[in-house]
Formats: C-alpha cells, structure tokens, sequence
C-alpha cells in the first residue's frame, strides 16, 4: 500500500477538497507524454498538464537550464535591477510573437498577465489624455484567470459569486455558443461570426459611451469554460469595431498560445492582431511559473514619451516579475518548440486529432463535439439536478483505464501535450468512448463516485486510521 502525505495541511485550488482526500490522484513522476502515480500506474496526458505542458514532461533541457541558473543566479531584485537574462526572454518571446507586438511585460501566471494587461490598457488612456476611458468589456462565460480584474471581466458566475462586486465598470458580450445550429461542426463555425460581432457595437456601445471603453477582452477560443469557438469572421469584425471606437482590444492567449492551435498563436490562425496579449503556461512547458504581456511598440512609447523624465512610468509589477530560473526555463523552452518545430507538429497532427475527436459522435451522452488545432471539447447530455455528474464520472472512469482527461461542468476537454502520438490520440478518445457508454449503461449508479478508484479510497482510509492511531498515542503521553 502506497505511503501517503498526510493530507490534512493543503487546501487545493479548484478541488471539491473532502471528495479528494478520500481517494487521492497524486502523481509522483512524469516522463514525455505520460504521468506516474504514486501506485506506480501510468497515466496518459491528455491535457497537458493544464494546457501547459506542450512540449512532454520533464524535459532534460529545461531541468539542465534551470539547475544551471539555480547555481548561477538565483535571485535579482525585479524593481531598478534586473539581470541578463530577462532581457533574452523578452528578446526570444518578442521574436515568437506576432508582428508587432514585441514589448514585453513580465508576470508569473496567467491571472496576473490578465490584471496587468487592464492595468497597462487603463493607463495608456490615461498617459494618452484619456482618463475617461475606464469602462472594461469581458465575454460572457470567458475565464481571465482568478485574480480580481480577471474574475470582474470573466463571464463565469461561479467563479465570481463567493468573491462581492469585483471591479466596477464592467460589461460583457454575449458568447458565441450556439449547440442549436452548430452541433458537431469541425472546426469553426461557418456563419454567425459578424452578426454576433455586431452586439458589441449595436448594444455595448449604446449602453456606454463607446468614448468611456478602454478595452474588449476575449480569448480567441474560451477553453476553461469548455471549448467555445467563435464563428469565422467574429474576430476580425471585433478588431474593426474596436479600431472604430479607440478601444484597446485584449486576447488572453494563456491557453490558445505556443501551438495550441497550430500556429504560434491564435492570433496567427485567426489572421487578427491585438493591442495587447496575454501568455503563461506554455511559455515555460509548466516547468515554472511564468506569465508575460506584449504590447504593440505604441502603446509601450506613449508610457515612455508621455511620463516625466526619471519617473517610473508604469507603477506595477511583481517581486519575482523576470526570476532568473523563470527565464531560464523560457529560454530553454522557446530553444525546443524551434528545433523541434513543434508549432508545425501540432499543425500536422490537427486532422488527425479532429476525425478522433468526431469519432465520438453517435456514442451515448455525447450532445455535441467541438475541436480546434489540438483541442477538442466533447459536451455531454446534463443529468438534471446533477450539474457535471457524468463528465467527472468519465474523469475518473478513465483515470481508471490509464488515460488523464480534463471536464469543466459537462465538458470534456482535450489538450494533449504537442509531442504526443496519432496512436496515442486514438487511445484517448476510444477511452472516452468507453467510459461513456459504460456511464450510460450503469444510468444513476455510475454517477456515485465511490464506485471509482477503489485502492485511492483503502489508501485514504488507511492514511485516517494511523493518524486516528497517532492521536490516540498522543493524548495518551
């Protein structure tokens, strides 16, 4: 029987915690594409981590990188010091970048590349002789993260309501999911995409003075709130009404960057450039966190033309904003997706990928199938009452069968790291088609989660009977 941590100290972020701790998913290797648990299984990635890990696990350029930095240069202070090699990340990460957008901020997660990027939109208007332009345009059901500015922009309701107000003047778009006429497409939406763009303009900007609007925010693909994709055309025709208007427009790249699409990032598939962009995850392969901004060279100068001389120009930033073993791990990450042409792998494995994720269609519970690059969203048929029941039935169904797989209410969602395999590919989602039709076949009773994972509950068990032992022999002395 595997020997435990004692689980009673960590409160785990975005974890039903009490569900957890009776049967404990603790991994304790990864290698490539593949995780170990602490019973020596293996787990076939089939997120990446949490969308971050595109390049496989443990990749001995980034470990030799960072123990290299660790003895070198542990630490320098982010605020009027900094060191060589923030400025190479910055450099590489430009050049990976758009064109255009090659002014680089520094932070050490997406949540705090969201805040920071409606801080650096908010003052520009203000360096610029706008301060009027305060108001912050979300998407509803968009995921910007967890800090305050991210969750008041964000469109999710449960991830803002345990929280009070947020931010004040904030709106939101309406989203661009649409089952009814769009069930089962492959890839994009064909129609839709202008007429819905549209609302932003006919409503947002009649509700507010569009001279009060300092920026729209979206991801070009919402992955967290389970793969919503925007009809073609959307996206341009939010560039156009931003440019119309003066509004900065902001696209949280946290999930759709380094390959996730097929391109470097959605920016470049969509064939539309931000003002401003938000990275993390995959900029470091999940090695260390680290998260950056880009902004167009504009909006950096009029910072640095419109400031009095000696002033700091912008008045944010973070303690570990650069860490050296960050940008260590950066550096040694960018040196990877260019050698191994991972940008153009993802690409290529794209319509694989997409025929085994519709390969789903016609297995039970499955109401829709929606796929980009490489991500793929299976929604299933809710179970009244039971709101994300069957997708963490299928969860821990596959855990079960050796495959990792990721849900967002009734969602299943697909991100495997870029380095996997087709017959991998194949092996996810044939397990997915398993552990559904085993679902539907069992009805409610497959929705009682201590049916799953048997030997994680003996292990917690176990764990709760020695430290009931402990504190026995504790009172006793």
């Amino acid at each position: 029987m595997p020997s435990l941590p004692n689980l009673d100290h960590y409160w785990l972020p975005f974890t039903a915690n009490r569900q957890f701790k009776s049967m404990p998913r603790l991994f304790k290797a990864a290698k490539g594409n593949y995780y170990t648990t602490i019973d020596d299984r293996t787990l076939l990635d089939g997120t990446a981590g949490l969308w971050c890990v595109a390049g496989g696990h443990c990749r001995e350029e980034i470990a030799s990188a960072v123990s290299h930095q660790l003895r070198t240069l542990d630490y320098a202070p982010a605020f009027q010091n900094s060191h060589p090699l923030a400025f190479e990340a910055a450099e590489r990460l430009a050049q990976f970048m758009p064109n255009g957008l090659d002014r680089i901020f520094f932070t050490n997660s997406g949540s705090e590349s969201v805040d920071t990027a409606l801080k650096i939109a908010l003052a520009y208007h203000r360096v610029t002789g706008n301060p009027l332009r305060n108001k912050l345009i979300g998407r509803e059901r968009g995921y910007h993260g967890v800090n305050f500015g991210g969750v008041s922009v964000g469109g999710i309701a449960g991830n803002s309501k345990s929280f009070g107000n947020g931010l004040a003047g904030v709106d939101h778009i309406r989203h661009p999911l649409d089952i009814g006429r769009n069930a089962f497409t492959r890839g994009l939406p064909g129609d839709g995409g202008v007429e819905l763009a549209n609302e932003f303009e006919q409503r947002i900007t009649t509700l507010h003075d569009p001279a009060t609007i300092a920026a729209l925010i979206v991801e070009p693909m919402q992955g967290s709130a389970g793969v919503v994709l925007p009809p073609q055309g959307y996206l341009k025709r939010l560039r156009e009404i931003c440019d119309k208007y003066g509004i900065l427009l902001i696209f949280d790249e946290v999930i759709t960057g380094f390959g996730r699409l097929g391109t470097r990032f959605a920016s470049d598939y969509f064939g539309v450039v931000p003002d401003i962009l938000t990275c993390a995850k995959g900029l470091t392969n999940g090695a260390v966190p680290m998260g950056a901004v880009a902004v167009k060279r504009d909006i950096h100068d009029a910072f640095m033309s419109n400031s009095p001389a000696n002033a700091i120009e912008l008045p944010h930033g973070y303690t570990y904003t650069a860490h050296p073993i960050a940008c260590a791990a950066a550096i040694a990450t960018n040196e990877i997706f260019i050698t191994e042409k991972l940008v153009d792998r993802s690409a290529g494995l794209s319509n694989h990928f997409e025929q085994a994720a519709h390969s789903l269609n016609g297995v039970p519970l499955v109401r829709d199938i929606r796929n980009i690059g490489m991500v793929a969203g299976i929604e299933l048929e809710p179970t009244p009452g039971k709101p994300g029941a069957r997708a963490f039935a299928a969860y821990l169904k596959c855990y079960e069968m050796g495959v990792l797989i990721r849900y967002t209410g009734d969602v299943i969602a697909i991100s495997p790291p870029l380095t996997i395999e087709k017959n991998e590919i194949d092996r996810i989602f044939s397990c997915i088609a398993e552990a559904l039709t085993s679902i539907a076949a069992e009805g409610d009773q497959a929705l009682d989660f201590t049916r799953y994972l048997k030997n994680e509950q003996q292990w917690a068990a176990h764990q709760q009977e020695i430290q009931q032992q402990q504190r026995i022999l504790g009172n006793a002395a």
